[in-house]
């Protein structure tokens, strides 16, 4: 740790190793933990891991969960990580090793699915490879705090492990981003939900209005004051409600609500912001937990 640290000074930061097999999953995990909030980093040397510590927690002292994916690279990595959470250990950082296996026929079959020769296999067969990793990795598995084994589990259902082992991860948010587009201009390939609302009528055709954008009261009051546009709304927020817990049981933690009309300019902006402040309403009130973005995708486009 940096010579201004005593040793044994606490440090709010918890490290957790995430060791295992080549194959069952060990990017799965860090993506899963990046996406709850926790800093990852991959493949870092153990005898840097204390420095990363080190400069985290003091460039981000806001970071309070720290993922370190463990890659086998010789006989000596149980050693080294011993080393290393001894070290951390001292300077009160809290540790622990979530280890990643699966059989070995399955780790086969992945290997063989991704056309990708295992790590540690050498000029010999895949089925070498993983037996000489596994017998490197055998004093990692035999100390960790937690060993998943992952041969029947989907990137799905791995998640739900991973969030059910770590609860303080965050996995109960949902991002919405609700973007507004011109139907002209083409659907938005990472929609998720699309909602058309040329239905109401367009501002373009109120001479008064047609200057004027979504955003503009004159035109929101017009577009929001149609009798449908209400209804629509509370609907469209009832519909996320609707499909949220699916999305968040599923793995996806990540929703676009896009909303468009014929030229990105008016209706769809009013309905964008509309939703997106029914929506922030909710998780105000406690009702859900969202978190919202509005863009416009379309907006000053001729």
């Amino acid at each position: 740790m940096s010579e201004g640290r005593a040793l044994g000074e606490s440090i709010d930061l918890t490290v957790l190793f995430v060791a295992g097999m080549s194959g069952a999953g060990r990017s799965s995990v860090a993506n899963i933990l990046e996406d709850d909030g926790w800093y990852v980093a991959d493949n870092v040397p153990p005898t840097l891991v204390a420095k990363l510590v080190d400069f985290v927690h003091t460039d981000s002292p806001a970071i309070a969960r720290m993922a370190i994916v463990v890659r086998a690279t010789d006989s000596a990595i149980d050693d080294e990580l011993a080393q290393v959470r001894d070290q951390l250990a001292q300077a009160g950082v809290a540790t622990r090793v979530l280890f990643l296996d699966a059989s070995d026929q399955i780790l086969v079959r992945r290997f063989e699915q991704v056309r990708r020769r295992h790590p540690m296999q050498g000029g010999e067969t895949l089925i070498e490879g993983i037996a000489r990793e596994r017998a490197v990795l055998a004093p990692i598995q035999d100390g960790a705090d937690l060993v998943v084994d992952t041969s029947t589990l989907s990137v799905a259902k791995l998640r739900s492990v991973v969030e059910g082992l770590y609860p303080n991860a965050g996995d109960d948010t949902l991002s919405i981003a609700v973007q507004s587009f011109g139907f002209k201009y083409g659907v938005p390939i990472d929609s998720d939900l699309v909602a058309d609302v040329r239905f109401l009528p367009n501002p373009y055709w109120v001479p008064e209005l047609r200057e004027h954008n979504g955003r503009d009261e004159p035109v929101r009051d017009y577009v929001l004051g149609q009798p449908e546009a209400a209804t629509f709304a509370a609907t469209y927020v009832d519909l996320v409600a609707l499909v949220a817990p699916g999305y968040l049981r599923e793995g996806k933690r990540y929703m676009t609500i896009s909303v468009g009309c014929t030229g990105g300019k008016h209706r769809s902006v009013a309905m964008t912001e509309e939703l997106a402040r029914r929506l922030a309403a909710v998780a105000a009130a406690g009702d859900a937990h969202y978190d919202i973005r509005v863009l416009h995708r379309d907006l000053g486009r001729e």
